[in-house]
């Protein structure tokens, strides 16, 4: 059973960056290879504030929220300025960078060794220092970000991005500021993806670089294009499905001397096939609807 809700959690957590890289990737066509960066400065900014200042999570999140927005405003100035394949290698290049900080800067983050003896979250005085408490308040914050998320898409702003990721230069022959709305989507993605790093942080108790790679980044992304770009219904589905895929295959039984090499090998043909199911992958291979891109 403890086995089964430290899956579900780690659902909803994937869920909600699926669901914040959308709004760049899936909506406005910025796909970034840096989400990893957002979601690990989420998780560090936490921990350090509530070890060596004793703030409350909830104080915690905001100031993560923050610090993770201006860090995406910063890169987005720079970044914005390339286009397509070029802005892709300079997210990665970005990643990159946040995992050197995180992995090198000693005196703060105390590099590969990492930092322990994160509490668990409070509130009204009571500590959910239980996997099923956890996984309610994660259910919620999945919940808030898909409403918040849907009902944004479904703006007036969230049309422009549409149109955006389709015919940019059309958009701006229609007197909208392109640039800005791009910085906006971009910057609102970043702070989305700092959530699950605060709830990551407190939930695990101890956090290093390592859970903030370019491969964390790929296998973000990954859920993303499963799931169908600009599909918030088809993240939580694809999350869904890239975490338990795993596991289900460690239940097969294979001779331990290839298990391991061949759960990937099945693991890559089973991506492969849900992908040729339909245009929102996973999404379509389990509730066989395609080509259904405004349905979120």
């Amino acid at each position: 059973m403890e086995y089964l809700l430290h899956l579900a959690i780690f659902i909803c957590f994937y869920t909600l960056l699926a669901q914040s890289l959308n709004l760049a990737a899936g909506k406005t066509g910025l796909v970034s290879l840096a989400h990893a960066g957002f979601y690990g400065i989420g998780a560090y900014t936490t921990a350090l504030l509530t070890l060596h200042f004793g703030f409350s999570f909830w104080l915690n999140l905001l100031i993560a929220l923050l610090i993770s927005g201006f860090v995406a405003l910063i890169i987005s100035l720079i970044a914005l300025r390339t286009v397509e394949d070029y802005f892709i290698i300079c997210t990665l290049g970005i990643q990159v960078i946040v995992f050197s900080l995180m992995n090198n800067w000693m005196d703060l983050t105390r590099g590969p060794l990492g930092i322990a003896g994160i509490p668990a979250i409070e509130l009204f005085g009571f500590s959910l220092d239980s996997k099923i408490a956890f996984l309610l308040i994660s259910i919620g914050f999945m919940a808030s970000a898909w409403y918040l998320l849907k009902n944004l898409l479904r703006s007036g702003f969230g049309n422009t991005l549409t149109a955006i990721s389709e015919d940019e230069i059309y958009v701006q022959s229609l007197g909208k500021n392109v640039y800005l709305a791009k910085t906006v989507a971009f910057t609102l993605s970043a702070m989305f993806a700092a959530i699950p790093g605060a709830l990551y942080a407190h939930y695990i108790s101890y956090i290093d670089p390592t859970s903030f790679t370019v491969s964390e980044s790929i296998f973000i992304l990954s859920i993303v294009i499963i799931g169908g770009m600009g599909n918030l219904t088809g993240s939580f589905l694809a999350a869904a499905f890239m975490v338990l895929l795993p596991e289900a295959l460690r239940f097969v039984g294979m001779p331990d001397s290839i298990a391991a090499n061949m759960r990937q090998i099945i693991y890559g043909a089973v991506l492969v096939v849900v992908m040729m199911t339909g245009k929102n992958g996973v999404r379509d291979f389990f509730l066989n609807k395609r080509g259904m891109p405004h349905d979120y």
